[in-house]
């Protein structure tokens, strides 16, 4: 895809050099590959895919790095690599652990780790509790039974450290009755129009 459309469809979110700009058209190119043979994502245009997924990942990236300094990153239930993988371009200092359990899914994030070169990335291949190490800072964006992987996301938020999490509006309320133990942030509201928020916490 070519990068100054890649640019424009990004604005209301973040603007990137082109460097990074190069990167996320590779990183579409090998997404549309995969998501042929295996469900990464149900949105197939690429247009879409840049808003949706790599906009709204930025924005959050560019919103918490911007909070304070972040030693480490746990994307939990990373599948396509979201907001994982935006998180480690836009921050090559920081090291990122991408945590999938899906098999399949796992092998299409290690193949991007190496196409893309990215070395402070790791693919973690099983599930969240099977993980013992923690972070100071938790991710987690469109995940199933979302009430049993909250829990486990918190378990890896350092005692000191936050979890961020790309939601509906609606499941706002249902993370601050879950996780009363965190002292969340107002939500703030991801640009775009699709009603995601961002809900940040920080343990008490």
């Amino acid at each position: 895809m070519d990068t100054t459309a890649i640019a424009q469809l990004l604005e209301p979110y973040i603007h990137l050099d082109e460097m990074r700009l190069r990167t996320i058209s590779k990183y579409v190119d090998l997404l549309l590959k995969w998501n042929a043979r295996i469900n990464l994502t149900a949105i197939r245009a690429p247009e879409e895919i840049i808003q949706r997924h790599f906009g709204e990942s930025f924005f959050a990236a560019n919103y918490l790095l911007a909070q304070g300094p972040i030693e480490d990153v746990i994307d939990v239930g990373s599948g396509a690599g979201f907001p994982g993988v935006p998180f480690a371009l836009l921050a090559p200092q920081i090291y990122v652990t991408l945590i999938e359990s899906n098999h399949k899914k796992a092998t299409f994030l290690k193949e991007l780790v190496f196409t893309l070169g990215l070395a402070n990335v790791m693919v973690f291949a099983d599930r969240a509790e099977r993980h013992s190490k923690t972070a100071s800072l938790v991710t987690m964006r469109a995940v199933e039974n979302f009430d049993q992987a909250l829990l486990l996301a918190l378990a890896l938020v350092k005692p000191s450290g936050r979890i961020a999490l790309m939601i509906g509006l609606a499941q706002v309320d249902k993370a601050r009755e879950l996780a009363k133990q965190m002292d969340w942030s107002a939500p703030v509201v991801v640009p775009g129009g699709h009603s995601r928020v961002l809900l940040v916490g920080a343990k008490k």
